[in-house]
């Protein structure tokens, strides 16, 4: 890590955040207490490492200073003196926690099936990724307080049902699966958008364990290619701190390594029969890196992805495909027929298909609505230049 202690400690926040509340998890089996204790632990590092330095392991120094705050949370809590009375300090080599096993199981236990949908994901997201309730609730396009009652629900749930921090026996496995899979994508998509690498790279890693835990899973296959594949094009989608469209974007930034282990990841899960959505999307991700792009190809493939999921953001990106095919005329029709209300990225292309078409006060109006909505500053920019251009 490079920069102040401030920026190490918000560096470090992202990067130790999941393996601490994993060691707490494991350690006191609350993740109430876990993940309030994890977070009483950042906040001490933000006051002490300024004055003290940064600690030769910053992740043991911050596991050491949890444990000991979850036991302090838990005697101050009082209806766990028998957990208390069970807890003994762990042995010094216990204090590196550097394997990935205890986030997965951290995963699986967000995502255990007595929890609700939405439950599962939103806890993944503040567990395992580190988002603050904020952040969550923007995602979900909800209250802040509603989701600050999921996530207490969700915990409660857990605590009370006694759901085990373990990832599940192999019989078991292929049923959680897929919940799995939407979160950790969720997660990527998050880290994706905001321009947060360490969220998209955790998401990675997991889902890379999950592949190899789970090789006749195709579909594993498929989301891990997904993830590469777009993930190879992050240096080249900022330019002057501004968003770079695809067909903008300096290829020879892209991370030729990457790309081709995306390529041969997708090549892997259709050899094995893969068909599923995740496929689908990683095949159109593949074809956008070709030079030109087959753009008819792509909407054959994103007609398929329709088919198969009837979800209104892909009707949206199929609406992109089928501008360079059949004209923006035909593609706004398409958007203007889809009920998204907020979502940022319908006015934004809205815009786009408006500007096209030389509707430049429709396409003003269409990117005023997305700059109201939009959330980080590279979108914005990318936003304002678009707007300025007509």
């Amino acid at each position: 890590m490079t920069g102040s202690v401030p920026d190490r400690v918000e560096e470090t926040f992202r990067a130790e955040w999941s393996r601490v509340v994993a060691a707490l998890v494991g350690f006191c089996g609350d993740l109430h207490v876990a993940e309030d204790a994890a977070q009483e632990a950042f906040a001490a590092a933000a006051r002490r490492w300024p004055v003290d330095g940064v600690p030769d392991v910053p992740r043991a120094w911050l596991i050491t200073t949890a444990r000991n705050g979850a036991v302090d949370l838990l005697r101050r809590e009082r209806r766990h003196t028998e957990k208390l009375r069970a807890l003994e300090p762990p042995p010094p080599e216990a204090e590196d926690v550097s394997d990935i096993d205890d986030r997965l199981e951290l995963v699986f236990l967000c995502c255990h099936p007595a929890l609700a949908p939405e439950a599962r994901v939103a806890l993944t997201l503040r567990a395992v990724g580190g988002l603050t309730t904020a952040e969550i609730a923007r995602a979900f396009l909800v209250s802040e307080d509603t989701m600050k009652r999921r996530l207490t629900r969700a915990r409660t749930k857990i605590r009370d049902a006694g759901i085990p921090f373990r990832v599940p026996d192999e019989a078991l496995l292929p049923e959680r699966l897929d919940t799995v899979l939407a979160v950790l994508y969720l997660i990527f998509n998050q880290g994706w958008g905001d321009g947060r690498a360490d969220l998209a790279a955790e998401a990675i890693r997991l889902v890379a364990l999950l592949d190899g835990l789970l090789p006749a899973q195709p579909r594993v296959t498929a989301l891990h290619a997904l993830m590469l594949l777009h993930d190879s094009r992050r240096a080249a989608r900022m330019r002057n701190g501004m968003l770079v469209p695809l067909a903008e974007q300096d290829r020879d930034r892209w991370d030729s390594a990457q790309l081709a282990a995306g390529r041969a990841l997708l090549d892997r899960a259709i050899a094995r029969g893969a068909r599923d959505p995740y496929t689908l999307q990683a095949a159109i991700a593949e074809l956008q890196t070709e030079d030109p792009v087959d753009w008819v190809e792509v909407r054959r493939l994103y007609d398929a992805l329709l088919a198969a999921t009837g979800s209104a953001v892909v009707a949206l990106n199929r609406a992109v495909a089928v501008a360079e095919t059949g004209g923006p005329a035909a593609a706004l029709a398409i958007v203007d027929g889809l009920e998204l209300g907020d979502y940022r990225y319908l006015h934004s292309t809205r815009a786009e298909l408006l500007r096209r078409l030389g509707d430049r006060d429709g396409a003003r109006a269409a990117y005023d609505r997305a700059l109201a909505l939009a959330t980080t500053g590279p979108e914005r920019r990318f936003l304002e230049h678009r707007r300025a251009g007509l």
